[in-house]
């Protein structure tokens, strides 16, 4: 079984990552190196490597590894800097920022599913990784500011924004997914001054949305 997990895993890099431009031997490193299967639900261990996003209950799912790839290599995550997840999911977005070198938190609004990534991650000995459950899109969340902040799922509008960026340290990097279906675009944010801050679209994509994401207004275009 180990034998074809990691060559699932080199096909996802190889297949997957390389040609959706992901280029940074950090990232594709890391997303060798760690076993997604561990952190998939059992009734989708088959699809572990698969290039879709996979279900994990409380209309939540784990992202297509494309997806995470781009948004590793665009974070540029480097050593000791303090990450904030928004969305823990079943831990291994947190698996991943944690091997690149990040001191990370990550909220799960969802208590069964925070509790769920504790396991995971125990079970990898990544208990490093603080697990909190909370909303981290009503309110600051405690340990501001943060080097880099990742959502881990869409959010309808821009609502949420300034609360995100008014949380990050200087030079601080905000990846997030905005819009809504059929295509939404996911954006690097990057804080350059006091009041300042640089938006770069990075690619279309599409996922559902955090849980008390703002919804948008079907008669606004």
């Amino acid at each position: 079984m180990e034998v074809t997990a990691e060559r699932a895993r080199f096909n996802m890099i190889q297949q997957q990552i390389r040609p959706w431009d992901v280029l940074d031997d950090r990232v594709l490193s890391v997303m060798a190196e760690i076993r997604r299967e561990a952190f998939v639900p059992d009734a989708y261990q088959g699809l572990a490597y698969a290039d879709i996003e996979i279900p994990i209950g409380t209309g939540s799912c784990m992202l297509a590894p494309k997806v995470v790839g781009r948004m590793l290599q665009a974070l540029d995550v480097k050593s000791g800097e303090r990450v904030l997840q928004i969305g823990a999911g079943t831990g291994y977005v947190s698996a991943c920022l944690d091997r690149l070198g990040g001191r990370v938190t990550a909220v799960e609004i969802d208590a069964d599913l925070a509790e769920e990534a504790r396991v995971r991650l125990a079970g990898l000995e990544l208990e490093s990784i603080e697990v909190r459950t909370g909303d981290a899109l009503s309110e600051p969340v405690e340990g501001e500011p943060f080097d880099v902040i990742v959502a881990t799922g869409s959010m309808p509008t821009e609502a949420a924004l300034p609360l995100l960026q008014g949380q990050l340290a200087p030079g601080g990097r905000l990846f997030c997914i905005l819009g809504i279906e059929p295509v939404m675009e996911a954006l690097l944010v990057t804080r350059v001054g006091e009041r300042d801050f640089r938006r770069e679209g990075l690619f279309e994509t599409s996922t559902l949305a955090l849980q008390n994401a703002a919804e948008a207004n079907a008669f606004e275009f």
